[in-house]
């Protein structure tokens, strides 16, 4: 299975528009969303065409490709306008002998560990910042963010496929990072 992971749209109309291009045109299977759809947050300038009704509307019709978790943004209410499961605060997903350990960030993270087995992954949103890092125990994962990146990253977003994940640029698709598991 073809797998888009993206994180962070933050109500972003222009960026969700994109992520769903690049959806398309990456033809994968399914999108995992690992929080903060809808609402910017406090600590965040508006993101370009802040619209989350129009995030609404676009994601929506793909809610049989997406599955997510919640992000420290989103709430039942976001849950009321969305389609598809928001609020589960994370997902497991068997690859292989190991396991995604999907979250978006604010709870697990590298200083504060879900239960994982050695080779595990931990994967993230939040930090608006792309990583990869191979510790003695587990590989942490962060896709970045779709509208708001930090640190001089790109607005970006990732693949899983047989094994290899590949961060993108989501302005004009060009792999930045990647690695093998």
């Amino acid at each position: 299975m073809k797998l888009m992971i993206a994180s962070d749209i933050h109500g972003s109309a222009y960026y969700c528009k994109k992520l769903i291009e690049a959806f398309e045109s990456e033809k994968a299977d399914r999108i995992l969303l690992l929080g903060d759809i809808l609402y910017h947050g406090p600590r965040n300038d508006l993101p370009q065409e802040y619209a989350p009704k129009t995030v609404i509307s676009l994601l929506n019709p793909l809610k049989s490709k997406i599955f997510c978790v919640r992000g420290n943004c989103d709430t039942e209410v976001d849950q009321m306008v969305l389609g598809f499961p928001v609020l589960a605060d994370y997902g497991v997903i068997p690859v292989g002998e190991r396991i995604i350990y999907a979250t978006h960030g604010h709870i697990y993270n590298e200083n504060n560990l879900p239960p994982l087995s050695h080779g595990d992954i931990l994967l993230n949103g939040h930090t608006h910042i792309p990583k990869c890092t191979q510790h003695e125990d587990y590989i942490y994962m962060n896709c970045g963010s779709v509208s708001i990146p930090k640190e001089d990253s790109p607005h970006s977003y990732m693949i899983s496929e047989k094994g290899v994940f590949c961060w993108k640029n989501l302005e004009n698709g060009e792999i930045y990072n990647q690695f093998k598991v």
